[in-house]
Protein backbone atom coordinates (compact mmCIF):
# COMPACT_ATOMS: atom_id res chain seq x y z
CA UNK A 1 0.00 0.00 0.00
CA UNK A 2 1.15 3.25 -0.89
CA UNK A 3 2.23 5.98 1.61
CA UNK A 4 0.42 8.89 2.50
CA UNK A 5 1.99 11.99 1.66
CA UNK A 6 1.78 13.14 5.71
CA UNK A 7 3.54 9.94 5.87
CA UNK A 8 5.77 9.72 3.47
CA UNK A 9 7.27 13.59 4.56
CA UNK A 10 7.30 12.09 8.26
CA UNK A 11 9.37 9.61 6.85
CA UNK A 12 11.59 11.93 5.23
CA UNK A 13 12.24 13.89 8.08
CA UNK A 14 12.86 10.96 10.55
CA UNK A 15 15.66 10.18 7.99
CA UNK A 16 17.65 13.69 8.58
CA UNK A 17 16.84 13.47 12.53
CA UNK A 18 18.63 10.34 12.71
CA UNK A 19 21.18 11.32 10.24
CA UNK A 20 22.49 13.51 12.48
CA UNK A 21 24.07 15.54 9.70
CA UNK A 22 23.75 17.23 6.55
CA UNK A 23 22.72 15.55 3.46
CA UNK A 24 25.50 15.46 1.01
CA UNK A 25 25.36 18.10 -2.36
CA UNK A 26 23.34 16.33 -5.26
CA UNK A 27 22.52 16.93 -9.13
CA UNK A 28 19.00 18.86 -8.74
CA UNK A 29 16.40 16.13 -10.43
CA UNK A 30 13.20 17.09 -10.86
CA UNK A 31 11.77 14.52 -9.75
CA UNK A 32 9.28 12.83 -6.66
CA UNK A 33 7.29 9.53 -5.59
CA UNK A 34 3.72 9.37 -7.15
CA UNK A 35 2.07 9.42 -3.71
CA UNK A 36 3.65 12.83 -3.03
CA UNK A 37 2.65 13.87 -6.21
CA UNK A 38 -0.74 12.27 -7.35
CA UNK A 39 -3.59 14.56 -6.36
CA UNK A 40 -6.54 12.56 -4.20
CA UNK A 41 -9.48 14.03 -5.20
CA UNK A 42 -11.58 14.37 -8.11
CA UNK A 43 -11.13 17.83 -10.05
CA UNK A 44 -14.11 17.13 -12.37
CA UNK A 45 -15.18 20.53 -14.29
CA UNK A 46 -11.25 20.20 -15.21
CA UNK A 47 -11.04 16.43 -16.46
CA UNK A 48 -14.57 17.23 -18.70
CA UNK A 49 -12.50 20.17 -20.19
CA UNK A 50 -9.83 17.95 -21.23
CA UNK A 51 -11.56 15.40 -22.20
CA UNK A 52 -13.77 16.99 -24.49
CA UNK A 53 -10.78 19.27 -26.00
CA UNK A 54 -12.42 22.58 -24.52
CA UNK A 55 -11.24 25.45 -23.66
CA UNK A 56 -9.85 25.24 -20.12
CA UNK A 57 -9.16 28.86 -17.99
CA UNK A 58 -6.91 28.04 -14.31
CA UNK A 59 -6.55 30.88 -11.85
CA UNK A 60 -3.37 30.78 -9.81
CA UNK A 61 -4.47 32.20 -6.40
CA UNK A 62 -1.77 33.02 -4.08
CA UNK A 63 1.03 35.26 -2.43
CA UNK A 64 4.28 35.67 -3.47
CA UNK A 65 5.45 32.30 -4.76
CA UNK A 66 2.42 32.56 -6.81
CA UNK A 67 3.37 35.89 -8.12
CA UNK A 68 6.74 35.00 -8.92
CA UNK A 69 9.01 36.32 -6.26
CA UNK A 70 12.77 34.74 -6.52
CA UNK A 71 11.91 34.32 -10.25
CA UNK A 72 14.65 35.62 -12.65
CA UNK A 73 11.54 36.98 -14.87
CA UNK A 74 7.72 36.99 -15.99
CA UNK A 75 8.00 33.75 -17.84
CA UNK A 76 9.79 32.17 -14.58
CA UNK A 77 7.07 31.93 -12.70
CA UNK A 78 5.04 28.86 -11.79
CA UNK A 79 1.80 29.60 -13.22
CA UNK A 80 3.40 30.83 -16.57
CA UNK A 81 5.60 27.67 -16.94
CA UNK A 82 1.96 25.81 -15.74
CA UNK A 83 0.79 27.35 -18.79
CA UNK A 84 3.32 26.64 -21.34
CA UNK A 85 3.51 22.53 -20.04
CA UNK A 86 -0.13 22.28 -20.38
CA UNK A 87 -0.47 23.80 -24.14
CA UNK A 88 2.75 21.64 -24.60
CA UNK A 89 0.44 18.61 -23.49
CA UNK A 90 -2.61 19.81 -25.13
CA UNK A 91 -1.35 21.66 -28.07
CA UNK A 92 -4.99 21.41 -29.46
CA UNK A 93 -6.68 23.50 -26.61
CA UNK A 94 -6.55 27.09 -25.40
CA UNK A 95 -5.44 26.52 -21.89
CA UNK A 96 -4.77 30.08 -19.76
CA UNK A 97 -3.20 30.31 -16.43
CA UNK A 98 -4.09 33.79 -14.48
CA UNK A 99 -1.28 34.89 -12.44
CA UNK A 100 -3.74 36.10 -9.34
CA UNK A 101 -0.71 35.90 -6.81
CA UNK A 102 0.25 39.05 -4.63
CA UNK A 103 3.14 39.41 -2.36
CA UNK A 104 2.98 38.90 1.52
CA UNK A 105 -0.44 38.66 1.47
CA UNK A 106 -1.95 36.33 4.27
CA UNK A 107 -5.29 34.20 3.93
CA UNK A 108 -7.78 36.77 5.36
CA UNK A 109 -5.88 39.20 2.68
CA UNK A 110 -6.87 36.76 0.13
CA UNK A 111 -10.41 36.45 1.28
CA UNK A 112 -10.88 40.02 0.57
CA UNK A 113 -10.10 39.97 -3.19
CA UNK A 114 -11.59 36.68 -3.86
CA UNK A 115 -14.56 37.58 -5.88
CA UNK A 116 -12.57 40.34 -7.76
CA UNK A 117 -9.66 38.59 -8.67
CA UNK A 118 -10.45 34.95 -8.74
CA UNK A 119 -14.44 34.18 -8.71
CA UNK A 120 -15.32 37.10 -11.60
CA UNK A 121 -12.95 35.58 -13.79
CA UNK A 122 -15.22 32.45 -14.08
CA UNK A 123 -11.89 30.01 -14.17
CA UNK A 124 -12.95 26.17 -14.31
CA UNK A 125 -9.67 25.23 -11.82
CA UNK A 126 -8.27 27.82 -9.15
CA UNK A 127 -4.96 26.85 -7.28
CA UNK A 128 -4.77 28.16 -3.92
CA UNK A 129 -1.23 29.15 -2.24
CA UNK A 130 -1.72 29.60 0.91
CA UNK A 131 -0.67 29.31 4.48
CA UNK A 132 3.15 30.15 4.07
CA UNK A 133 2.58 33.58 5.23
CA UNK A 134 0.89 32.24 8.27
CA UNK A 135 3.57 30.00 9.48
CA UNK A 136 6.18 32.78 8.69
CA UNK A 137 4.13 35.36 10.87
CA UNK A 138 3.25 32.79 12.97
CA UNK A 139 -0.47 32.92 13.05
CA UNK A 140 -2.30 30.38 14.82
CA UNK A 141 -3.22 27.36 12.83
CA UNK A 142 -6.81 27.34 13.93
CA UNK A 143 -7.26 30.99 12.94
CA UNK A 144 -5.58 29.93 9.33
CA UNK A 145 -7.85 26.98 9.27
CA UNK A 146 -10.69 28.97 9.54
CA UNK A 147 -9.89 31.30 6.64
CA UNK A 148 -8.68 28.48 4.43
CA UNK A 149 -12.44 26.61 5.22
CA UNK A 150 -14.35 29.98 4.14
CA UNK A 151 -12.55 30.54 0.86
CA UNK A 152 -13.16 26.74 0.09
CA UNK A 153 -16.72 27.20 0.93
CA UNK A 154 -17.31 30.52 -1.45
CA UNK A 155 -15.03 28.37 -4.15
CA UNK A 156 -16.80 25.21 -4.28
CA UNK A 157 -20.34 27.55 -4.27
CA UNK A 158 -19.50 29.22 -7.20
CA UNK A 159 -18.82 25.65 -8.81
CA UNK A 160 -15.14 25.29 -9.21
CA UNK A 161 -12.98 22.82 -8.85
CA UNK A 162 -10.04 23.83 -6.59
CA UNK A 163 -6.68 22.92 -5.70
CA UNK A 164 -4.80 23.63 -2.63
CA UNK A 165 -0.96 24.23 -3.15
CA UNK A 166 0.44 23.68 0.81
CA UNK A 167 3.54 25.84 1.61
CA UNK A 168 7.20 25.76 0.23
CA UNK A 169 9.83 23.78 2.12
CA UNK A 170 12.54 26.35 2.48
CA UNK A 171 14.54 27.63 5.24
CA UNK A 172 12.79 30.22 6.53
CA UNK A 173 9.77 27.96 6.57
CA UNK A 174 10.86 24.78 8.38
CA UNK A 175 12.61 26.52 11.28
CA UNK A 176 8.62 27.76 11.93
CA UNK A 177 7.31 25.77 15.10
CA UNK A 178 3.88 25.81 13.31
CA UNK A 179 5.26 25.03 10.21
CA UNK A 180 4.19 20.81 10.30
CA UNK A 181 0.86 21.38 12.09
CA UNK A 182 -0.22 24.17 9.69
CA UNK A 183 0.51 22.00 6.45
CA UNK A 184 -1.58 18.97 8.50
CA UNK A 185 -3.91 21.34 8.88
CA UNK A 186 -4.40 22.03 4.75
CA UNK A 187 -4.26 18.42 4.79
CA UNK A 188 -7.63 18.00 7.12
CA UNK A 189 -9.02 21.07 6.19
CA UNK A 190 -9.15 19.73 2.08
CA UNK A 191 -10.12 16.78 3.28
CA UNK A 192 -13.64 17.98 4.67
CA UNK A 193 -14.45 20.22 2.10
CA UNK A 194 -13.40 16.76 -0.53
CA UNK A 195 -11.02 19.22 -2.37
CA UNK A 196 -7.27 18.11 -3.25
CA UNK A 197 -3.73 19.24 -2.48
CA UNK A 198 -0.80 19.48 -3.89
CA UNK A 199 2.17 18.65 -1.55
CA UNK A 200 4.56 21.29 -2.76
CA UNK A 201 5.86 20.93 1.20
CA UNK A 202 6.35 17.18 0.60
CA UNK A 203 7.69 17.63 -2.55
CA UNK A 204 10.53 20.14 -2.30
CA UNK A 205 11.16 18.21 1.37
CA UNK A 206 11.76 14.64 -0.79
CA UNK A 207 14.63 16.99 -2.90
CA UNK A 208 16.22 18.02 -0.02
CA UNK A 209 16.36 15.11 2.20
CA UNK A 210 16.07 12.03 0.12
CA UNK A 211 17.05 13.48 -3.19
CA UNK A 212 20.06 15.25 -0.95
CA UNK A 213 19.94 18.38 -3.12
CA UNK A 214 21.22 21.33 -1.50
CA UNK A 215 18.34 24.24 -0.89
CA UNK A 216 20.65 26.62 -2.74
CA UNK A 217 19.75 24.57 -5.59
CA UNK A 218 16.03 25.10 -5.76
CA UNK A 219 15.44 28.09 -3.21
CA UNK A 220 16.27 31.58 -3.62
CA UNK A 221 18.89 33.50 -1.76
CA UNK A 222 16.65 35.02 0.79
CA UNK A 223 15.88 31.59 2.08
CA UNK A 224 11.91 31.77 1.59
CA UNK A 225 10.94 31.90 -2.07
CA UNK A 226 12.08 29.32 -4.97
CA UNK A 227 14.30 29.74 -8.18
CA UNK A 228 13.70 29.46 -11.56
CA UNK A 229 14.44 25.74 -11.08
CA UNK A 230 12.03 25.22 -8.75
CA UNK A 231 9.48 26.79 -10.17
CA UNK A 232 9.99 24.97 -13.42
CA UNK A 233 10.06 21.66 -11.61
CA UNK A 234 6.84 22.18 -9.62
CA UNK A 235 4.97 23.44 -12.54
CA UNK A 236 6.07 20.28 -14.28
CA UNK A 237 4.56 17.92 -11.43
CA UNK A 238 1.73 20.07 -11.18
CA UNK A 239 0.85 19.47 -14.57
CA UNK A 240 1.51 16.09 -14.61
CA UNK A 241 -0.76 15.54 -11.55
CA UNK A 242 -3.72 17.83 -13.36
CA UNK A 243 -3.69 15.84 -16.44
CA UNK A 244 -3.53 11.91 -14.21
CA UNK A 245 -6.26 13.25 -11.79
CA UNK A 246 -8.10 14.17 -15.37
CA UNK A 247 -7.66 10.93 -17.17
CA UNK A 248 -8.72 9.13 -13.77
CA UNK A 249 -11.79 11.02 -13.08
CA UNK A 250 -12.49 10.48 -16.99
CA UNK A 251 -11.73 6.98 -16.43
CA UNK A 252 -13.84 6.31 -13.60
CA UNK A 253 -17.01 7.52 -14.66
CA UNK A 254 -17.19 5.42 -18.21
CA UNK A 255 -16.64 2.64 -15.76
CA UNK A 256 -19.45 3.27 -13.65
CA UNK A 257 -21.43 4.24 -17.10
CA UNK A 258 -20.86 0.82 -18.14
CA UNK A 259 -21.45 -0.93 -14.87
CA UNK A 260 -24.75 1.23 -14.39
CA UNK A 261 -25.97 -0.59 -18.26
CA UNK A 262 -24.97 -4.08 -17.64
Amino acid sequence: MAKSPALAIAAILALVALSGRPAQAAEASCTAPSELTRLDREIAHTAAHLAAGRSLKIVAFGSSSTQGAGASAPDKTYPSRLQAQLRERFPEMDITVVNRGIGGEDAREMLARLDRDVIAERPDLVLWQVATNAIVDDEKVSVEATLVQTGLRRLKAAGIDVIIVDPQYAPAVIRKARAGAMVKMLEQVAARAQVAVFHRYAIMGHWRVAGRIPFEQFTSRDGLHMNDWSYDCISKLLADAIVDAGSRNVAGKVATASRSRS
